[in-house]
């Protein structure tokens, strides 16, 4: 964004504080990564006043700030604009600028998958336009507003993660960002403390299509029944579903595994071969959604191809990591929930990378009054006869170790409640060049703690 700071005080319909009339060149809402030519937004919360770092933000760089109408004492001869609401304004600008863009914006969401998503979906279309994704977790009515307004005048396409915990949220953001198409990778488990069902949580993701622009389209998981009645009583929309089962219009027939990724065939809307230096079925499916979108642009399936071998991921979504004794561990410790979890386990039970299998699972959180029942079900894809240990870290997994405690011997099976010195000691023990580690657990767990002291 390069603007002048009058044109953005006429987005928001005010008057520049002084005459001087200095050109924008992006936004920041902390002063910790302004960049010189910032404007500055800051937020007044129950803690923390961003007022009292306005001083800091022109010292660093910041060309202009905004200022509350009700915050006293506003510093002189700097340049302001006097605002309500910073996070009104700041959703305000976002409109105003995504209105002037000619880019082909792209909404994703779902359950799991949408950042791995969102970078193959970037990753595929980056070696032939210019294209923007949203950096980070920066996927909420702040931080895509954000991105927004960091997209270059010539952006081509612009690759938008939308994240959500209650229902309006997902609305909210399809009607500021207005995508061409739209995704939707699956209905896990995520949030069920707010939404109360799958079924509430397919109508929250389901609402990406409120802000999807007249000829737009819908690309979405065909495998999960919860979808279908949403695509049934939409008439109109124009959409298509991939997956595995059969009746999608773009489906997996083939997957293998090796140390270097997946390799896959596609039926359907394209019949073709391809891989990806991403390991895990979930990862490939993904992938369908990136294809799908790749065609509607007009790529080749050779274009698509090349593009695919150069893809990567965002940190901690199935990373293949190799540790200094030869073993192999698979980090996906970014975030987890039943759904993902049982794709990850499943991935390491059918990989033939290495002979032995282990197993090192968090905590799964934000699943409502059925936790308990979640991270027992996870016992019944856990066998004694494909893995070779279990570590659980947790309080919550102390429900699956109940479970799996007469299946796996003391030597298999270890669960620890907070120390994460003792997995990694159990671990040091247990493993070698014949190991593949599976590490999972939801954010909060921070589990790629573990894999550190292995790291070459």
């Amino acid at each position: 964004m390069k603007k002048s700071l009058a044109e953005i005080a006429n987005w928001l319909g005010g008057d520049v504080s002084l005459e001087n009339n200095p050109l924008v060149t992006g936004v920041s809402i902390n002063t910790r990564t302004l960049q010189p030519g910032d404007l500055f937004i800051p937020f007044r919360g129950e803690n923390v006043n961003g007022h009292r770092f306005v001083q800091d933000a022109f010292d660093k760089g910041a060309v202009a700030s905004l200022w509350l109408k009700d915050e006293p004492n506003p510093p002189k001869d700097v340049p302001l604009l006097i605002v309500d609401s910073g996070e009104k304004a700041l959703q305000q600008m976002a409109v105003a600028y995504r209105a002037e863009l000619e880019a082909t914006f792209i909404g994703i969401t779902g359950s799991n998958g949408k950042t791995s998503t969102k970078d193959l979906v970037a990753g595929i279309l980056s070696p032939y336009f210019r294209v923007k994704k949203t950096e980070g977790n920066f996927n909420n009515e702040l931080g895509l507003p954000l991105t927004i307004l960091s997209l270059e005048e010539d952006t081509e396409f612009a690759v938008l993660e939308m994240g959500m915990s209650s229902f309006g949220e997902i609305e909210f953001l399809s009607k500021l960002a207005k995508p061409m198409y739209a995704v939707i990778t699956n209905i896990g488990e995520a949030h069920m403390q707010d939404l109360g069902s799958r079924e509430g949580i397919a109508k929250a993701k389901f609402e990406i299509i409120a802000g999807l622009q007249a000829k737009g389209k819908l690309f979405y998981d065909g495998d999960e029944p919860l979808l279908r009645p949403f695509i049934e009583n939409t008439p109109s929309l124009l959409s298509k579903s991939f997956g595995v089962d059969e009746a999608n219009d773009l489906r997996i027939a083939e997957v293998a595994f090796t140390e270097q990724g997946s390799k896959f065939r596609t039926e359907g809307l394209l019949s073709e071969e391809m891989s990806i230096p991403i390991l895990g079925e979930h990862q490939v499916k993904n992938t369908l959604a990136a294809l799908l979108i790749a065609k509607e642009v007009g790529l080749t399936a050779e274009q698509m191809r090349d593009a695919l071998k150069e893809i990567v991921l965002t940190d901690m979504r199935m990373q293949v990591m190799e540790a200094k004794n030869g073993a192999i561990f698979i980090n996906d410790a970014y975030n987890a929930a039943p759904t993902s979890m049982k794709a990850a386990i499943s991935f390491v039970e059918q990989s033939t990378i290495k002979s032995e299998k282990w197993l090192v699972l968090g905590d799964m959180l934000e699943l409502g009054e059925n936790e308990k029942q979640y991270h027992e079900e996870m016992s019944t894809y856990i066998s004694d006869k494909v893995f070779t240990g279990v570590c659980l870290f947790g309080p919550r997994m102390e429900w699956l170790y109940k479970k799996l405690v007469d299946q796996f011997s003391v030597e298999q099976l270890i669960w620890v409640e907070h120390e994460y010195a003792e997995i990694i000691s159990f671990l040091h023990k247990k493993i070698n060049e014949a190991s593949i580690v599976l590490v999972k657990g939801s954010r909060g767990m921070q589990l790629e703690r573990i894999i550190e002291p292995f790291q070459k």
